[in-house]
C-alpha cells in the first residue's frame, strides 16, 4: 500500500489517479505525516463468461430440465 501527502497527490493527482486505475492498488493521503484518505479503485463487475467460461457447457442433463419433478417432493 502506499502513501502521499496531500500536497504531492494536489500537484500529481491526474497521474495518480491514472496509475491507480492501471494498478489496482489503493493509496493512503497523508496529512502531516497522519493519514487521513484511503483512495481506492472501484473493482468492476464480472461478466457471466469471465465467471463460469471454464465451466460453460459441462454440465449433462440426464432428463428434460423443464419436466416437473413432483414426484420427489412431498405433498404440501
Amino acid at each position: 500500500m502506499q502513501s502521499i501527502s496531500k500536497s504531492k497527490l494536489k500537484a500529481n493527482m491526474l497521474r495518480v489517479f491514472r496509475e491507480l486505475e492501471k494498478t489496482g492498488e489503493e493509496l493512503i493521503v497523508t496529512d502531516r505525516r497522519r493519514p487521513v484518505l484511503r483512495i481506492q479503485p472501484i473493482e468492476r463487475k464480472k461478466t457471466v463468461e469471465e465467471v463460469f467460461g471454464a465451466i460453460q457447457g459441462g454440465a449433462i442433463y440426464r432428463e428434460d430440465v423443464n419436466l416437473p419433478t413432483t414426484d420427489e417432493w412431498p405433498d404440501l
